[in-house]
């Protein structure tokens, strides 16, 4: 459907289109409003409404200045991204000064690994014992003489006669 605009540079309505896709492009009749809506969406073609009619156009010239334009702008965003990998390698590059491997670093790497398994070790023995904090031995208990009220409760409604 571009081809039409481009070919003959004119500007067209609906009914037009209709007639002279189906019979250029082999574009079928019935799908020739939805490709026109479709490409005025994305900014192929311009759509104008003069009165009580609406006009469709695409000029070659406005396609190349788009394709110019989104070349220029993926352009930018290459440099911006050149540039911050520059930035990032230069920071890598300054953050590795200073850090040799040496042995000393090594068995300092070493001694920090086998202190944070023996505190994960030692977080899973205070969870193990847990059930004997008396808070939450307090707790449990609390627990339990709300239920013993409650089971008091249904029992001595079931008895009475008042649980229908």
């Amino acid at each position: 459907m571009m081809e039409i605009f481009f070919e003959t540079k004119d500007v067209f309505q609906l009914k037009d289109m209709e007639k002279i896709a189906p019979k250029e492009k082999g574009i079928t009749a019935m799908s020739v409003k939805e490709v026109l809506q479709s490409l005025v969406d994305d900014g192929m073609v311009d759509c104008e409404r003069i009165g009580t009619s609406n006009y469709y156009w695409a000029f070659p010239s406005k396609a190349l200045h788009a394709r110019k334009r989104k070349l220029e702008v993926l352009e930018s965003q290459l440099s911006e991204g050149n540039q911050k990998h520059a930035n990032l390698q230069k920071s890598i590059e300054k953050a590795k000064i200073g850090r040799h491997e040496t042995e000393e670093r090594t068995l300092l790497a070493k001694e920090l690994s086998s202190l944070r398994d023996q505190r994960e070790q030692l977080k899973a023995e205070v969870e193990k014992y847990k059930e004997c904090d008396p808070q939450v031995v307090e707790e449990i208990r609390q627990a339990n003489e709300v239920a013993k009220e409650a089971a008091n409760r249904w029992t001595g409604m079931y008895y009475s006669g008042t649980d229908k």
